[in-house]
């Protein structure tokens, strides 16, 4: 399939780091050691889905931050080897490489995660701003959360400039609100159930499909071209000025749900740029988050639209 913007990068800004995952396996016990299953791998929202799409063929160019330590050596690493362009990667010795972890139960469940992502404090105004001229030369623009307040002005301040649609992931429910002031000004929106709660200023049932349906469509009545809500278990709801719909989650096991969301929105940028229609993108989306469920690491490593299209057809 030709890419309607063929030879135009994504650019992809924010988050770059190392996961480290444990997976309980028996009921946790407070003050004694648990069994588990522990595994780290190179994570980040952003460079998550900038590995998603060059997985998908798509060229990407990420903006972000990275220390001068062994864990930035492995993230910078990873990440070129997957295909994304990482030569603009910035590096500091005033904070660590970016880190999450998330400790998940038995079945595969999240129950609690931490990041430390003070080093996004060096994703300044001015390092974007020395970087114009990818805006210049790319076909769209994605953005997490983590980024500063007025880093993020200066990302739709160039996007505009440069007539870039902006796709956005709100990262959490703490970081969602930055992200209120642009709603008029996103192309596409993915949100969970609780961050599109906190940026409409309603509450949303995840069981409720109905429910989600009028959350989706509270953020287009809010100025965003495309809203998509994830639901978890219970699929996605989506909603254009024109359309609206739900897609129930794929039958899969879940092994370890970091990064699936990343998959999921990186999946569906790909199929818009494609000229996928929005009914189709979503599917392809949760066929994506399906793939990334099953595998024990934040990125599908075999990720491609073939592959995206044989789990749709299951």
């Amino acid at each position: 399939m030709q890419n309607s913007a063929e030879g135009q990068p994504v650019l992809v800004i924010g988050a770059a780091g190392v996961d480290v995952v444990t997976r309980l396996q028996t009921d946790a016990q407070l003050d004694t050691s648990n069994p588990a299953r522990i595994r780290t791998s190179s994570g980040g929202a952003a460079r998550n889905v900038a590995e998603n799409l060059a997985r998908l063929g798509q060229p990407v160019n990420l903006l972000a931050v990275i220390g001068k330590d062994y864990h930035g050596d492995e993230v910078l690493t990873s990440t070129r080897q997957a295909g994304v362009d990482v030569t603009h990667i910035h590096r500091v010795s005033s904070y660590p490489t970016g880190f999450y972890m998330a400790v998940l139960n038995e079945k595969g469940r999240l129950q609690y995660a931490f990041d430390d992502m003070r080093i996004l404090a060096e994703l300044t105004p001015s390092y974007l701003t020395y970087h114009q001229d990818l805006f210049e030369a790319a076909s769209l623009v994605f953005l997490d959360a983590n980024l500063p307040e007025a880093t993020l002005e200066t990302v739709f301040e160039l996007s505009a400039r440069y007539t870039l649609p902006v796709c956005a992931d709100p990262t959490s429910r703490a970081l969602a609100p930055r992200l209120t002031p642009y709603l008029n000004r996103l192309r596409l929106i993915v949100p969970s159930v609780a961050e599109a709660g906190i940026l409409t200023g309603n509450t949303f049932d995840a069981a409720d499909t109905a429910s989600v349906l009028a959350g989706v469509r509270a953020l287009v009545n809010c100025g965003v071209d495309i809203a998509l809500i994830t639901m978890s278990e219970f699929g996605l709801c989506y909603a254009t000025s024109e359309t609206s719909g739900h897609i129930p989650a794929l039958h899969t096991t879940i092994t370890d749900p970091t990064g699936a969301g990343d998959a999921l929105t990186a999946a569906v940028i790909y199929a818009l740029l494609n000229e996928i229609e929005i009914d189709d993108a979503a599917r392809l989306g949760a066929a994506a988050a399906a793939l990334a469920l099953r595998h024990p690491g934040t990125v599908y490593p075999e990720l491609s639209l073939e592959k995206l299209y044989d789990e749709l057809a299951g």
